[in-house]
């Protein structure tokens, strides 16, 4: 008897560690120290001493039940730069810079190609938001998962100094409400996605004229990563006063977490377009618009609020970093809250 046996193959570890080692070079920084293998991960500190009072962000996240979609279409190498792109989100959305990324992957089996390409993915991901991958796991659990099978999560840490974080203390009546369009579901909302269209291979490979592609492409497409965007508004020097990441709980939750008090937010649904995926997710499901603004991203992934002074040099700026603004609301005085009109 030995660990292959009961399940757990320490030679597929190594063969995956050397498959990945290749993605993981493409996101090395200078702050790196070492190289993939340790027991840790180190990261420089040095930079930050520049600034008056670094403060260390951080995020963790999983992509939730779309990994159920990347088992069922056997396609695994966009699901990493979801993982990477719920937590480095989080981060620039409060005015953070992604520093360095690990993740983790539990499996039934390991299939160091299939593991590779997962990976693969994750340096994608930690590539477009220019944090470093600076190590990661993968635990192969047979007997509790089942062998065609995985999970995948990943943490951040960014650095933001204080003066520089984006708290929504400005906030007032009149602030200009500018949101970054989304490639679509993004990671959110998989479960409900999953009871209204049949998960087999055939109805994901059905092509629909209005998506212009397949059910699955469209499902499948990789949560759009907004660090650069948001990068680009703060060299504008344009001041964030309060922003957004419309993540689960869609408009309903996420958008009063930018507010303070006296403050409310005023969206209007028709100031942008609203991608097809979502009309006919409503569609075939029979979902209350409500419920449909309450569960996604509607198109929308991520809120700025500015003076109004700033909202055309913001939107240059946001496209510039290749993003697509769409001007759809604004700051009114009243209770903390939202309103969809």
């Amino acid at each position: 008897m030995d660990y292959k046996t009961s399940g757990v193959d320490i030679e597929a570890g190594y063969r995956s560690v050397e498959l990945m080692k290749e993605h993981v070079k493409k996101t090395m920084r200078p702050e790196v120290l070492g190289g993939l293998g340790g027991f840790s991960g180190a990261f420089s500190l040095k930079k930050i001493q520049q600034m008056e009072e670094p403060v260390l962000l951080s995020g963790t996240d999983g992509c939730g039940t779309k990994v159920k979609l990347a088992f069922l279409m056997d396609r695994h190498d966009t699901i990493g730069i979801d993982a990477v792109a719920m937590c480095v989100n989080d981060i620039a959305c409060a005015g953070g810079e992604p520093l360095f990324f690990l993740d983790y992957i539990a499996c039934g089996k390991n299939y160091p190609e299939k593991i590779a390409q997962i990976v693969k993915g994750v340096a994608e991901g930690c590539v477009q938001s220019e944090a470093a991958l600076i190590g990661g796991e993968t635990a192969e659990h047979p007997g509790l998962m089942p062998e065609d099978e995985y999970d995948l999560a990943g943490f951040a840490v960014g650095v933001c100094d204080k003066k520089d974080l984006i708290t929504g203390a400005d906030l007032k009546a009149g602030d200009c409400l500018i949101g970054m369009a989304s490639t679509g579901v993004h990671s959110n909302g998989f479960s409900l996605v999953r009871k209204v269209f049949e998960m087999t291979k055939e109805s994901l490979d059905t092509y629909y004229d209005e998506l212009g592609r397949t059910l699955g492409e469209a499902l499948i497409a990789p949560t759009r990563i907004y660090v650069k965007a948001l990068k680009s508004i703060k060299n504008a020097g344009v001041t964030v006063k309060a922003c957004s990441h419309i993540t689960g709980g869609g408009f309903y939750e996420n958008v009063p977490r930018m507010l303070i008090d006296g403050t409310h937010a005023v969206i209007e649904t028709d100031s942008y377009p609203v991608p097809p995926i979502f009309t006919l997710l409503q569609k075939k499901g029979d979902i209350a618009e409500q419920m449909m603004y309450n569960t996604y991203n509607m198109g929308i992934g991520m809120i700025v609020a500015v003076d109004p002074a700033d909202a055309n040099r913001t939107m240059e700026a946001i496209r510039a970093a290749g993003d697509t603004p769409y001007v759809i609301g604004r700051i009114e005085s009243g209770e903390k809250g939202v309103t969809l009109c």
